[in-house]
């Protein structure tokens, strides 16, 4: 995924004010549309729409607007309609015209549907609440797991986890406020340069996603207060966000710095929980025979005796007979 940082003209980079305002207003169904086809539109050109261009200078990065309506097959008015947020009464045909046209990858495709179907979604039907626990049958699940595995929601808050996953994620436990969350953590701890190797890719994918969930539930006040949290302390999130990258979270390789064990390499797998509108389950795993598997192995070792250590402190302060 590219990274896209923009700038204010005669700065190093956009003012905390107009950037934040942006970034809380951005949250409404039509500049979400009106932002990401302008986005879209800017980073195509001609040629790579297959277009020819004329004249040796152009007034505009990327496609005009005529140019994207002539390849989407719509009339220039109807795009603009559409570019200025109005994706009221849209067909199917017409968005995937467009993404054709815009050169969408999945993800995008899949963002630019998700703002759609908000906009022509009833005013009850758009209200969603994020979840912030799991089912008892699902730490069941958890802790039935050898691997490491741990849920989250659209958010990133990290809800449950077996042993082995908190374990893992230990550093972002250090941070008192609750829920965890793992972007929180990724741009306001100072500890996360460390535990994310790649830090940037880290960064642009947990912004990629965050954005996604945005489009597909832009009135769920937990997400916006905490893109507006991030907008105000982070200008790392808040050049990120402005770019309107979108991605998913599906599988993937990480590299983490643990502070017990080392550097980790490990392998993952999302998948999302069906009964749990919102709701992703990883696991992770490292290569058999590998450095990282015997590390993690360690963890695991580590892992349990700290996880025994807190259950016996437990029942001392409760005054309970501990066998």
């Amino acid at each position: 995924m590219k990274r896209i940082i923009s700038t204010l003209p005669g700065t190093a980079g956009p003012s905390l004010v107009e950037a934040t305002q942006t970034t809380l207003g951005d949250m409404d169904d039509k500049t979400q549309v009106r932002e990401f086809l302008v986005s879209r539109r800017g980073r195509l050109t001609p040629e790579q729409a297959g277009l020819p261009a004329y004249g040796a200078t152009r007034r505009v990065t990327g496609l005009r607007r005529e140019e994207v309506a002539m390849l989407a097959g719509v009339s220039v008015d109807y795009y603009v309609r559409l570019e200025r947020g109005n994706l009221s009464g849209v067909s199917e045909s017409v968005l995937e015209a467009l993404a054709r046209a815009l050169q969408l990858d999945e993800a995008e495709r899949a963002h630019l549907f998700d703002l759609a179907r908000t906009a022509n979604a009833s005013p009850t039907a758009r209200r969603r609440v994020t979840t912030r626990r799991v089912r008892p049958q699902v730490q069941q699940m958890l802790d039935a797991l050898s691997s490491t595995a741990w849920v989250r929601n659209d958010r990133g808050d990290f809800l449950a986890a077996n042993v082995l996953g908190h374990a893992l994620y230990s550093e972002i436990f250090r941070d008192p406020v609750r829920p965890a969350n793992t972007i929180r953590f990724t741009f306001l701890s100072p500890r996360a340069r460390n535990f994310f190797d790649d830090w940037e890719g880290t960064a642009d994918s947990s912004v990629a996603i965050l954005r996604a969930a945005a489009g597909r539930d832009p009135h769920n006040k937990a997400l916006s207060d905490l893109v507006g949290e991030l907008a105000t302390r982070s200008e790392e999130f808040r050049v990120r966000w402005a770019a309107h990258e979108v991605a998913f979270h599906r599988t993937g390789f990480k590299r983490l710095h643990h502070p017990v064990v080392g550097e980790l390499e490990l392998n993952y797998e999302g998948m999302e929980l069906t009964a749990d509108v919102g709701l992703t389950l990883f696991i992770y795993s490292a290569e058999p025979s590998s450095v990282s598997a015997e590390r993690l192995a360690l963890l695991a070792s580590w892992a349990l005796s700290e996880d025994q250590e807190a259950k016996l402190a437990a029942a001392e302060a409760s005054g309970a007979q501990i066998p």
